[in-house]
Formats: structure tokens, sequence, C-alpha cells
């Protein structure tokens, strides 16, 4: 294989990868019960971060009530533990680096 047909090789199979693992998101909104614990089921993320549940107030983010670290790629049976019961619909966001690159809100059965 020339040098060249090896760089141009190199070069599609790079931005392959970056296409592939620049999708975050979470799988599936989902009603959740009046507990303690929002399961978000299966995240997608693009690097190591973060998901912040935030109690929804009058239709925008409220109160920071959990937190869970996620590791790039899939991420299944994701749970976060908010000590109170959730009362309200929630909101969770993706956060990578700081930057928040998913978020979808999660109704609560009441």
């Amino acid at each position: 294989m020339s040098i060249k047909a090896f760089a141009i090789a190199a070069i599609t199979l790079a931005s392959t990868a970056s296409v592939a693992s620049a999708t975050s998101y979470f799988e599936l909104p989902r009603a959740q019960s009046s507990g303690s614990t929002v399961d978000l089921g299966l995240v997608r993320a693009e690097a190591d971060g973060v998901v912040e549940i935030y109690d929804i107030l009058t239709g925008a983010e409220g109160t920071l009530i959990g937190t869970q670290n996620v590791r790039a790629g899939a991420n299944a049976d994701v749970r976060i533990n908010t000590g109170a019961p959730v009362r309200r619909d929630v909101v969770a966001v993706l956060k990578v680096d700081g930057e928040v690159v998913a978020s979808e809100i999660f109704r609560v059965n009441r």
C-alpha cells in the first residue's frame, strides 16, 4: 500500500469514527413513577460526562435534584437517586466538558 493510499484510508477511518461517536442522546423519554429514583434507561454519550436531573418549574429548568456520571458510549440502565420522591416532570441534561449535548423531558405519573 502506498503512503498516499494509507493516508487516505487513515483519514477516512478517523472521520468515520468521529461521526459515529459524535452522537449523544437519551434512548426514549419514559413516564416515571413518583419515587426517589429517575430511570433514564439507555444514555449514549460522545465522551465521559454527567447527567443532571432538574425539577421542571413552569416549563424551565428548576432545581438540580440529582446527578450521575456516565462514560463515553452506551450507558445502560442509568438510574439517578433524587433523595426524595419526584412529584413533577423532570428534565435530564447530558453534559460533556461542561457543554449540554442532549436533554430530554421525563414525565412523572402522579
